[in-house]
């Protein structure tokens, strides 16, 4: 998730000139490609899912699944990341976690309770939902790192540092081109790597259909993937259970609360973001993740299942066709204020059921892959429906 608009604009500068993968081609409009690395680093896909008008469909939840249960780690450890094998002869201890526009590697680290193993943290965000989340990223030691002009950590400071495992939210975050150091200059120096498994597709030359189709599938499982990989690899599967099952629990309660209920049409916008959008609009967010969250919270997204190509493109004229129950603003400053954001947009497009209700709600870093997801359903469920 990006500090600043130039982060993300230097992460569409690196993504249009290298990244290969299919998932990418033919978004070379910087913007475009700008929102790409917004929306696929944190939360991070374009969904296949198709579009519908389903207004008058009745709100359905499929059961939760099983409760996650937990055994010890035995090492050594070996993990299938990304189609690379990766040995762990001991829980990691010097960790560096890059950069990648994120936040869901180093949250991720703080619910497990393992922040002690971060050596060095280059993420961070300006505003959560979880109040105490932002003091605790802030706590994260930083090793002293600096970005480089591509936003990631410099491959001079990443090995000066010797840690034990460097962990990137992208396959591109281990791309030299950009600066970094690859997978095999860090095991060459006896360290090992690892790319958060939803976005092992994000950046790589080549990726495997089965990292291609996991990253287009993107939705709240790929929070709780992402939780049970770590919870694994440091020992500390009990932790990672819970939180999962916790978090399960908090869905299940809010699918209880709004089954039976008609379906509101939710939009998603980052006002913050309009560097995202090539005509200046807020940012509008579809696919993956986004269109999970919404699908639990008894919502359809008027635009979801649209490739990132088409969202940059959201023109004045879409936006005011679309069906809009329920606003949805993104944060990612703490000085922005949804209720102003609110009113501008209510005041533009006075259209909206939403506008006429003033049926709106905000969400930052709970939207994005991390382990905040259920605040973000239970938030719009709560707009959408009073759950």
């Amino acid at each position: 998730m990006p500090r600043h608009g130039n982060q993300v604009a230097g992460r569409a500068d690196y993504l249009s000139v290298h990244t290969t993968s299919p998932t990418a081609r033919g978004r070379r409009g910087p913007r475009a490609v700008a929102w790409f690395a917004l929306a696929t680093s944190m939360l991070m896909t374009t969904s296949a899912c198709g579009k519908g008008d389903t207004a008058s469909a009745v709100v359905t939840q499929a059961s939760a699944p099983p409760p996650v249960t937990a055994a010890p780690t035995a090492y050594p450890l070996t993990i299938d990341n990304c189609g690379r094998k990766v040995t762990f002869d001991r829980a990691p201890s010097r960790v560096v976690l890059l950069n990648g526009t994120s936040v869901a590697e180093v949250e991720s680290f703080i619910a497990l309770g393992i922040v002690d193993r971060v050596l060095a943290n280059s993420q961070s965000y300006g505003v959560s939902d979880d109040p105490a989340m932002v003091a605790k990223v802030a706590a994260v030691p930083t090793g002293g790192l600096t970005l480089n002009q591509n936003y990631e950590v410099p491959r001079e400071q990443v090995l000066a540092l010797k840690p034990d495992l460097v962990i990137s939210t992208w396959a591109g975050g281990f791309d030299e081109k950009i600066g970094s150091a690859d997978r095999d200059q860090l095991a060459a120096a006896g360290i090992n790597s690892f790319v958060t498994p939803a976005n092992c597709a994000f950046g790589a030359p080549v990726p495997r259909p089965e990292d291609e189709a996991r990253y287009r599938a993107q939705s709240v499982e790929s929070s709780t993937e992402l939780l049970m990989q770590l919870g694994q690899v440091f020992d500390v599967q009990q932790r990672a259970a819970d939180l999962v099952n916790g978090t399960r629990s908090e869905l299940a309660e809010v699918s209880r609360r709004i089954s039976g209920k008609q379906t509101k049409s939710v939009l998603v916008v980052y006002p913050g973001m309009s560097m995202m959008n090539n005509n200046g609009l807020p940012a509008v967010f579809g696919g993956g993740v986004y269109d999970d969250i919404i699908a639990r919270a008894g919502g359809t997204n008027p635009f979801g299942g649209k490739s990132t190509a088409e969202l940059a493109e959201i023109n004045a004229e879409a936006l005011a066709s679309a069906k809009v129950d329920v606003l949805v603003i993104g944060l990612f400053q703490a000085s922005e204020k949804a209720e102003l954001f609110a009113d501008d947009l209510f005041r533009k497009f006075p259209q909206w059921e939403a506008s006429k209700t003033r049926t709106f709600t905000s969400v930052s870093d709970s939207i994005y892959l991390g382990p905040l997801n259920a605040i973000a359903v239970r938030k719009i469920a709560d707009a959408a429906h009073g759950a």
